[in-house]
């Protein structure tokens, strides 16, 4: 029987995913190959190649980070309905594994139509959820699938333009660090600089808002901020089904799902693994992983998530038939890249949570939610009955847009850490 860790990281990981990853018009790059000495390409090559030209940059990197590289206008599929602008953009960020190496990431800029208004547009910092570990599953280069295409055009429509990163190693050269916090945070908070420091018509002002894998990213932006990028005036968070890797939450789900039955989350599994190989060289999957999952495993270098799941299915997967060796030691070493640098983040914080979200269930956002209005943090928390965890997104924006406008105006947010609404929910 697999372990604890094991057990976690299929269930909590059932983060938002891509759709059908398409061929683009713009021609492909073959898998690279590097014998760098530090950074992304000094460590174990995944899911590289597939996408444009663009996304290579083989130039001398500017000193810092922040800094925009090109950009180029995206195509039909690429853009969001209700943008007057659809840009994909490179930039220059920081390896968030070593925290030293410059980086060229990939990402996007939609710009609401209108004229803007004094001062450039608000800019909201979209983080999106798990879409895979291959190139070509960067949203940049696949686009949106329909829901997320809904939700953004909400803020467009708000009049706020999106900046969007791919995140380290989705479309650009590397490995991406599934679900590790601090890349993801780099990057989020790169590719604003980047974008304010242009001549665009974008304000200062920026709130950060993800989903599932990018909540945690969103609110880990938050933390890091103070340190990695004090200039930004980050106003606020808001975050849906955020998860939390705790060993309650381990407890929590050990009893949840068998392990002798066919379930399309171990594609998770397999993303986690990858993480692994990131931070610890002796690391190989093959000694973990089954020679019957093997293949599917290794499909994550080309294929995004949504279609691994149908693999795991097709194949008729179990963690019985997948793991020959209980990976939980090195789980361990992942598990600790995912967490969160403080919970006191200085900027008031909406999370909404669905009654019925099974990826990230709503005991493991409540627990995040005491834990960080305990150590001082401005919450206000949100629960929707009905709502899972996709539906909660376009459902939540009845409360997290009037939040987003209370925080861009500079008003005070206490939040309602006073009287959480989950309390009641779990006394009934």
């Amino acid at each position: 029987m697999l372990s604890r860790l094991l057990l976690l990281s299929s269930v909590v990981l059932m983060l938002t995913t891509c759709g059908q990853p398409q061929s683009g018009a713009e021609g492909g790059t073959s898998a690279r190959e590097s014998i760098a000495s530090t950074g992304p390409m000094s460590r174990v090559l995944r899911g590289d190649g597939g996408v444009s030209e663009f996304y290579r940059y083989d130039k001398p990197l500017p000193a810092k980070s922040g800094v925009l590289l090109r950009q180029k206008a995206l195509n039909t599929r690429q853009s969001v309905p209700g943008a007057a602008k659809n840009i994909r953009l490179l930039y220059s960020s920081t390896d968030g594994i070593d925290g030293e190496t410059r980086i060229p990431v990939s990402g996007s800029l939609f710009l609401p139509e209108g004229i803007p208004p004094e001062g450039g547009w608000p800019l909201i910092a979209w983080t999106h959820g798990t879409v895979g570990i291959a190139d070509i599953c960067a949203p940049s280069w696949t686009g949106y699938v329909p829901f997320h295409q809904e939700y953004l055009k909400q803020w467009l429509d708000q009049g706020y333009a999106i900046v969007a990163s791919d995140y380290q190693g989705l479309g650009t050269a590397g490995t991406h660090p599934y679900l590790a916090t601090k890349p993801a945070s780099f990057n989020n908070l790169d590719i604003i600089r980047a974008v304010q420091s242009t001549d665009m018509p974008i304000s200062k002002k920026v709130v950060l808002i993800g989903q599932s894998q990018g909540a945690a990213a969103a609110f880990a932006t938050a933390g890091y901020a103070p340190e990695y990028a004090p200039e930004l005036d980050i106003r606020g968070v808001v975050s849906t089904g955020i998860p939390y890797f705790t060993p309650r939450t381990i407890e929590i789900i050990q009893d949840t799902r068998p392990n002798d039955v066919v379930d399309p989350m171990l594609g998770y599994n397999f993303l986690a693994l990858t993480l692994i190989e990131q931070i610890d060289a002796n690391f190989k999957a093959s000694d973990y992983v089954s020679d019957a999952a093997l293949s599917t495993a290794n499909a994550v270098n080309t294929t995004c998530h949504r279609d691994v799941k149908t693999l795991v299915t097709e194949r008729e997967l179990t963690y019985n038939k997948s793991f020959k060796q209980d990976p939980s030691e090195p789980l361990a070493l992942a598990f600790s890249l995912m967490g969160y640098p403080r919970l006191d983040v200085e900027v008031p914080v909406y999370i909404g949570s669905g009654v019925d979200d099974r990826d990230t269930p709503l005991r493991m956002q409540a627990n995040l939610i005491k834990q960080a209005c305990a150590a001082g943090a401005k919450i206000q928390s949100n629960i929707y009955p009905g709502k899972d965890h996709l539906t909660v997104l376009n459902h939540s924006t009845v409360d997290s847009i009037p939040f987003v406008k209370r925080a861009f105006e500079g008003e005070i947010i206490e939040g309602n850490c006073a009287a959480l609404p989950f309390e009641k929910t779990s006394k009934n």
